[in-house]
């Protein structure tokens, strides 16, 4: 339950200033300890969800679902898409990420919003595939590219 093929890899980071406002896409982020990312919403302290990450993998399945040929990394309003490390075993886990060190606290569960942004069925198009809400513990920078590396529980 400790060991892992490979570590990951952060495939795309994006942040969101506001409600009801689209992801900007950035190329890295700081990550504040107790908080969230930088330029973000989620940046005040918000506990369970400072940083939320959402499998790459899925991508595809998601889109097949809600009958598109893809879908975009922002439309879904997650933080980081990583790859190549499943991140439902991270849950409950401590993580790094460049110089960020994070927990994986809770799935991030889809809501009603998924409709209006992949169509009708948006919400069950993502359901179990929501990605994981993580807590900050220590700050940093993380980048496009960098590993995502299990450290323990």
């Amino acid at each position: 339950m400790t060991r892992f093929p490979r570590a990951g890899r952060v495939q795309w980071i994006g942040l969101r200033p506001a409600r009801d406002v689209p992801m900007r896409e950035v190329d890295s982020a700081k990550a504040a300890t107790g908080g969230g990312l930088a330029g973000d919403r989620y940046n005040g302290g918000s506990g369970k969800r400072g940083v939320t990450l959402i499998q790459a993998e899925h991508l595809p399945a998601i889109a097949a679902f809600a009958g598109h040929a893809d879908v975009a990394p922002a439309t879904l309003r997650r933080n980081l898409v990583v790859s190549g490390i499943p991140l439902v075993a991270l849950k409950g886990n401590r993580f790094r990420i460049g110089d960020v060190l994070l927990e994986g606290t809770v799935a991030c569960d889809p809501c009603s919003r998924m409709e209006a942004a992949l169509g009708a069925g948006g919400y069950n198009a993502l359901r179990g595939m929501g990605g994981l809400c993580a807590r900050v513990l220590e700050g940093g920078e993380l980048r496009v590219g960098d590993a995502v590396e299990w450290v323990g529980a």
